[in-house]
């Protein structure tokens, strides 16, 4: 079975948490300190979400999702770089410094067209996720 972390346990993380474990799946949300985690995140993501580390939620699941603040995603995945080496990486940050080399698609319609192939290639079947305020 495909495992699914999730770094960072804020609205963005916690939501698709939710969502996933709603579909199905088993998730692990990575919070920089898993034993502190909010009831309203642990009460909101569902009974197939659990906790660890960041560090360890990259080193153990197949497929990543990066939803941690954007100033901070950057120095957080380089620090990573070990532990999310041949995964498949998913960031859903807002990233407020220069990329250097790494190149991004400008638009939201770019993803829509590569993550369904991506997660059909692994075994997944692609479904929507609507995130509302």
């Amino acid at each position: 079975m495909t495992s699914i972390g999730i770094l960072g346990a804020g609205r963005v993380g916690a939501n698709l948490a939710g969502k996933l474990s709603a579909a199905g799946h088993h998730v692990v949300l990575g919070r920089r300190s898993p034993t502190e985690q909010p009831a309203a995140v642990a009460e909101g993501t569902g009974p197939r979400v659990s906790f660890a580390d960041q560090r360890t939620t990259a080193r153990t699941a197949d497929i990543v999702i990066n939803a941690t603040p954007g100033d901070s995603a950057l120095d957080l995945l380089a620090g990573l770089r070990t532990e999310l080496a041949g995964k498949i990486l998913i960031d859903a940050s807002n990233a407020t410094r220069d990329l250097g080399d790494i190149t991004t698609a400008r638009a939201t319609e770019a993803m829509i067209l590569v993550v369904p192939h991506v997660l059909r290639r692994h075994g997944f079947r692609p479904f929507a996720v609507s995130l509302a305020r």
